[in-house]
């Protein structure tokens, strides 16, 4: 490789930096960098990289000068090490610009994109990818439970990336997954979202149109046909689509619907069997260690992308019913005294609905509590409130905690959670009624569903973000309670 150089990475704990800053070191340059103080699982991935940030932002941390800097889209225009690093003409790199760079030149990257199910899907095929020794590099936006990290050098012609559609940095304001040249792009889905920066559909979708372009005609797009929204854009694409769904008019879709099994390949996980035809192999059967539709459909993309890539039928399907999941979806974190605290990432309306379809089928029977948290700069937007209030009415109680960033929306955008509340309760009046709540803070989050909770139950914590760590304090607080504080 040529001679190393010195990177310097402002807000290098971010969840895309830090990996970003561990595969620099791994290829052999100098990395250091600075932020705020850190916490797990960031401080801890850094930590055993070797890299010990500095914390605060100084422009004598760019002393000596690095070869180049890498900028977090989290850092505003007038941090002082930006704007010393401008002074001084350093050259300045976006997160997606470093990665193009240094790891997806002379690879064949893989690009996952789409609103939902982006991370689960890159997790899943890393890892398919992987088990059927292809060797791959690859960087998630979480941690792929199989793998243990979300990041990888890899040695092998592919490198799967998960394909933000977040802007990069204050200098470089597109979408991240226009830098990462895909040779093969699995498209999951297009629903508005980001509307801090995509203030229509049709900008977020132009956006993904223009990532379907670029795919080269040799490449190709494997593409959710399920969703009208999909197969428009996908109209947009020079390469062949495929597509694929749980509908009959997909190119890759289960045979004969999807059947729900109490035990599958991962002792004690629930999961999912379906059966699908293949041009080559004839008809497979899957065994998938997830529950939920959304992602049998996930296993399908992943299917058609390493079947394309010469991987065998029993190899691809030996690994998807070896597979874990990630980090944060849907993850069982842990039971006491007959309750179960389940973490989740979702946040759009769309997610959360399919996240509580899978956790019913999951967990049936048993009573669910969603502790809310609408931490994203559209998660806190009053235009999701009615699809809130209709996918939140799957719940059986509800727990809202205030919106993360109340002071950053004007009073007549902002989600009105009193109403929500209400609207979730009359939705599911028809059914055994959702009691929904308003919370003045987290800790009262904590504490009502700790003294309500009863064995059986299952309580899932929904945020984009660490919640003020609520999932853990959970399952610490049902351990502390008195058996007698319970109630029903």
């Amino acid at each position: 490789m040529p001679d190393p150089l010195l990177v310097h990475l402002i807000a290098v704990g971010g969840s895309g930096m830090a990996p970003l800053a561990c595969l620099l070191q791994e290829e052999g340059h100098r990395v250091r960098g600075s932020d705020n103080p850190l916490y797990p699982p960031m401080s801890d991935l850094l930590e055993a990289a070797g890299i010990r940030p500095q914390v605060g932002y100084r422009a004598q941390h760019l002393e000596p000068a690095p070869d180049l800097v890498v900028v977090g889209n989290a850092v505003p225009r007038d941090n002082v090490e930006a704007v010393e690093a401008e002074r001084r003409r350093l050259p300045l790199y976006s997160m997606p610009q470093a990665l193009a760079r240094f790891f997806l030149a002379g690879r064949r990257p893989l690009v996952v994109a789409g609103t939902h199910g982006k991370t689960t899907t890159t997790s899943m095929a890393a890892w398919v990818y992987t088990d059927a020794g292809a060797d791959p590099g690859f960087l998630i936006g979480g941690v792929a439970k199989n793998l243990g990290v979300s990041f990888r050098r890899g040695g092998g012609e592919r490198f799967v990336v998960e394909g933000d559609e977040y802007n990069c940095a204050y200098f470089d304001r597109g979408p991240k997954f226009l830098h990462y040249r895909p040779e093969t792009l699995i498209l999951t889905s297009v629903e508005h979202d980001h509307a801090d920066l995509y203030a229509t559909p049709a900008a977020l979708e132009d956006a993904y149109r223009r990532l379907v372009a670029l795919v080269p005609p040799e490449g190709r797009v494997i593409a959710c046909g399920d969703s009208p929204d999909v197969r428009r854009v996908a109209g947009h694409a020079r390469a062949p689509v495929t597509f694929y769904g749980l509908g009959a008019g997909n190119d890759l879709a289960p045979l004969a619907g999807v059947e729900a099994v109490a035990e599958s390949a991962v002792p004690g996980a629930s999961g999912s069997r379906f059966r699908l035809h293949d041009a080559a192999a004839g008809e497979v059967e899957v065994v998938l260690p997830l529950a939920g539709d959304h992602n049998v459909v996930n296993a399908l993309a992943v299917w058609a992308a390493a079947r394309g890539d010469g991987m065998t039928a029993p190899a691809v399907a030996s690994a998807l019913g070896h597979f874990a999941g990630a980090a944060r979806r849907q993850d069982e974190l842990g039971t006491v005294d007959g309750v179960t605290v389940v973490d989740d990432f979702a946040h759009h309306p769309t997610a959360v609905a399919a996240t509580l379809a899978g956790l019913r089928r999951r967990y049936a029977g048993r009573r669910l509590t969603v502790c809310f948290e609408p931490r994203s700069l559209t998660a806190g937007r009053r235009f999701f409130q009615d699809a809130y209030a209709a996918a939140f009415a799957a719940a059986d109680r509800l727990l809202l905690a205030p919106v993360h960033y109340a002071d950053r929306y004007p009073a007549d955008e902002l989600l009105d959670l009193p109403a929500l509340a209400a609207a979730v309760t009359l939705a599911g009046a028809e059914a055994a009624g959702v009691d929904a709540q308003v919370c003045g803070d987290v800790d009262e989050v904590l504490a009502r569903a700790v003294a309500t909770a009863r064995p059986g139950d299952v309580l899932v914590t929904m945020s984009s973000g660490s919640f003020a760590g609520l999932p853990r304090r959970l399952l610490d607080a049902l351990a502390e309670r008195p058996a007698a504080a319970t109630v029903t």
